[in-house]
Order: structure tokens, then C-alpha cells, then sequence
């Protein structure tokens, strides 16, 4: 398969691939150079707890989730 690189250094991976690896927007990945000209792209695993904010503030109820200020935890 081919693809081309955007004017903004983008590159889109073809459709077929990302449909049969369930690759979904915002999922990101690792590029290595391996020489000139070869390079290596790996998806790196999520993480844990990743979009779990995103998934809290969905909530139909709202206002029962507020988020912190993160300096607030620095006491504990």
C-alpha cells in the first residue's frame, strides 16, 4: 500500500489497514528510524486510565463528577 506524506508532515495510514488493525483516531504511536529511507511505526499500548476523564464527564448525571486541581494532591 501506498500513502503520501501532507504539506504539514502528516501520514495517513490507507483505510484497510486501520479498519483491520482497529486502529481509532487518537491512538497514538511510535516511529523509529531505522536508516535512511526505513522506519519502523508501533502503537503503543494505552494506558491504563486513558480517556477515563473523557468517560466520567460523558456521565448522563451531570455535575456529580468535578475535576481537580492537580496541585491540590501535592499534600497528600
Amino acid at each position: 500500500m501506498k500513502t503520501v506524506v501532507s504539506s504539514k508532515g502528516q501520514i495517513v495510514l490507507p483505510a484497510e489497514l486501520r479498519e483491520r488493525d482497529r486502529i481509532l483516531p487518537g491512538q497514538r504511536f511510535e516511529v523509529e528510524r531505522l536508516e535512511a529511507g526505513r522506519y519502523l511505526l508501533v502503537r503503543r499500548p494505552a494506558s491504563d486510565n486513558e480517556g477515563l476523564v473523557d468517560w466520567l464527564l460523558a456521565c448522563p448525571e451531570k455535575r456529580w463528577f468535578v475535576p481537580i486541581d492537580p496541585e491540590s494532591t501535592d499534600s497528600l
